[in-house]
């Protein structure tokens, strides 16, 4: 079989090609340009929750800084000091293990919630979310309804416009130097830093931390909003890892909405053919990214419900039986379950592991913090030889490193086991202060023939003087010269 020749063109017949495509010809944006999401106020059931979680989750953060604990700030990450204070616990660097325990309990939980009810943390908890939702509600407050603040964007710069924009901007810099503040706050003693700030005496890394946090926020919460979570967030990309066919997610019921179309309040619209969407784009404005719920789960789609309230709204005001757009899974979606089969579904054996798991390491890491010794210590031999005395005892010299994980001092005393005959011959009792680290040598000195030469194993023991039944075991080695054998 001959292959099929290239045609040539001429360059008569090339120009003539091209002026005849040239009207079909559309040009390609390499990128999607940027439009302002104007987000409509949606009142309902899930409106209310996610103010709920707004201020229980502000509360938490703004006011947990200026409490006092046993004369200190009762929640504080002292790295300076590597001293995290936590209420009535004290964490030193050796305790690091919890934190990587909390990391598990809050990588468990997300996965926990997502597997059930989809981005239940992006649409109430996330601090995006959040600080987005307090400072739409100042530009709702400062410039108006989604109407006026379109009206006022599209308008000439005047007065007014200028006086809104900059009252708007004022407020949200305010909030976030706030909340920068607080989160620096949190790592530097809160009233040290307020004082601090106010005789302008900031140090440099507080201050680079308070304004860069500040930023942050402002900028993400101000201008990015939804592009942070649409182009920024990991989590919108794995999501669906965690999703099956019986996680609640919204969702737009197609059955019941299509097909849509505007009708009168009094109209039929099942004589008319229509389904129970008034396409009306409550749905579309209500959402704080954009998206339209009616074309499916989308990675966009925050869970933030917005949309139902918007279109419980419309249902209401229509007399039309609310839930056209409403967490439900795809299973029941398909198979047209009720509530009750809806929800058997969705406590699964996936969920009912997920579960077991996440309690069990909490209960764990509750009973191991509960039940922890306060007292830790670190041993570390002397690098000088061995002393043999005129008669022939040897003694190792060590510095020990007492910590005290309690917010009271305490009196501890150190013996050594081992080797037959092991005695401390300097000072056995130390102070140590609450919280903090005392180090001291002691020299331990045992008979001549003890022991063999070379290494040998030996364990200190501190214990509280107080209450004996704490205590703390700390292994070493004794080295014993081999001229003395």
């Amino acid at each position: 079989m001959k292959p099929t020749p290239i045609k040539q063109f001429s360059k008569e017949e090339f120009a003539k090609l091209a002026d005849s495509n040239a009207g079909n010809s559309e040009e390609q944006a390499l990128f999607a340009v940027h439009e302002t999401i104007y987000a409509r106020t949606a009142h309902g059931w899930f409106s209310k929750w996610r103010w709920v979680l707004v201020w229980f989750t502000q509360l938490i953060f703004y006011g947990t800084a200026w409490l006092e604990w046993n004369g200190r700030q009762a929640v504080l990450f002292d790295l300076s000091a590597r001293k995290f204070y936590i209420f009535g616990i004290v964490i030193f660097p050796q305790d690091f293990i919890y934190l990587t325990v909390l990391l598990v309990i809050s990588a468990l939980s997300l996965f926990l919630f997502t597997t059930i009810a989809g981005r239940l943390f992006c649409g109430y908890a996330c601090p995006q979310t959040v600080y987005t939702e307090i400072f739409m509600w100042i530009e709702r407050k400062i410039e108006g309804d989604r109407n006026a603040r379109m009206r006022l964007d599209k308008g000439g710069l005047t007065l007014k416009k200028l006086r809104l924009k900059s009252a708007k901007h004022a407020v949200w810099l305010g909030v976030a130097l706030w909340t920068g503040f607080t989160f620096v706050g949190y790592f530097t003693p809160i009233h040290q830093l307020a004082k601090e700030m106010l005789a302008w005496t900031l140090g440099p890394w507080e201050t680079f931390w308070v304004f860069f946090y500040a930023f942050a926020t402002y900028g993400n919460a101000g201008w990015m909003r939804e592009q942070v979570c649409k182009y920024m967030c990991p989590y919108a990309r794995f999501q669906s890892a965690m999703f099956d066919k019986d996680t609640l997610t919204v969702t737009y019921d197609t059955a019941r909405g299509e097909p849509r179309g505007s009708r009168s309040k009094n109209a039929d619209f099942e004589q008319l053919g229509l389904g129970a969407c008034v396409d009306c784009g409550v749905c579309v404005q209500v959402c704080p990214t954009g998206i339209d719920i009616r074309k499916g789960l989308q990675y966009e789609c925050t869970g933030c419900t917005a949309c139902i309230d918007g279109c419980n709204e419309i249902m209401d005001r229509m007399g039309y039986q609310p839930g056209l757009i409403r967490y439900t899974t795809e299973h029941a979606i398909e198979n047209g379950l009720d509530s009750s089969a809806m929800w058997k579904r969705v406590f699964r054996p996936r969920v009912l592991v997920y579960s077991g798991i996440l309690l069990a390491i909490i209960f764990g890491a509750a009973l191991t913090l509960a039940n922890r010794v306060p007292l830790k210590v670190n041993v570390i031999r002397d690098r000088s030889m061995p002393r043999v005395s005129e008669i022939g005892s040897v003694d190792n010299v060590y510095k020990l490193q007492i910590m005290n994980a309690t917010e009271k001092s305490v009196n501890c005393s150190v013996e050594v086991e081992g080797i037959p005959g092991a005695t401390i011959v300097t000072r056995n009792i130390v102070e140590v202060p609450s919280a903090t680290n005392q180090s001291f040598a002691v020299r331990v000195e045992i008979p001549k023939e003890s022991a063999p030469a070379g290494s040998n194993k030996i364990h200190f023991i501190v214990r509280d003087v107080d209450n004996r039944d704490v205590f703390v075991s700390e292994k070493a080695v004794f080295i014993v010269p081999r001229q003395l054998n």
